[in-house]
């Protein structure tokens, strides 16, 4: 079941910063009061949470898939020194004596 957040509101029926997640029910109607308190309260938009599998989301970023796509990766090596690790465009480094 999915994880509702709701703004719990003033007597105004205004936000007042505070927030309460409830598990619902996909089919389950807002809710309109507090569960616990019975303040009033509305749903919240909020992005939702995928839960994507980091080591795809590593591999999108790999070097190779990097410079596959087109984009130029430099990665810090010492105090002021860049190389570039993905890529053909740009230098080879950047910066040093």
């Amino acid at each position: 079941m999915p994880t509702y957040v709701y703004d719990i509101l003033d007597k105004r029926g205004e936000p007042t910063g505070k927030t309460v997640e409830v598990v619902q029910s996909i089919k389950a109607a807002p809710l309109t009061k507090h569960p616990e308190t019975g303040e009033p309260v509305r749903r919240a938009i909020v992005a939702p949470n995928l839960g994507l599998n980091m080591s795809a989301a590593k591999a999108r970023m790999s070097n190779k898939n990097l410079a596959k796509l087109g984009f130029t990766k430099y990665e810090r090596k010492g105090s002021g020194y860049m190389e570039r690790t993905a890529g053909k465009e740009g230098p080879r480094a950047i910066g040093g004596d």
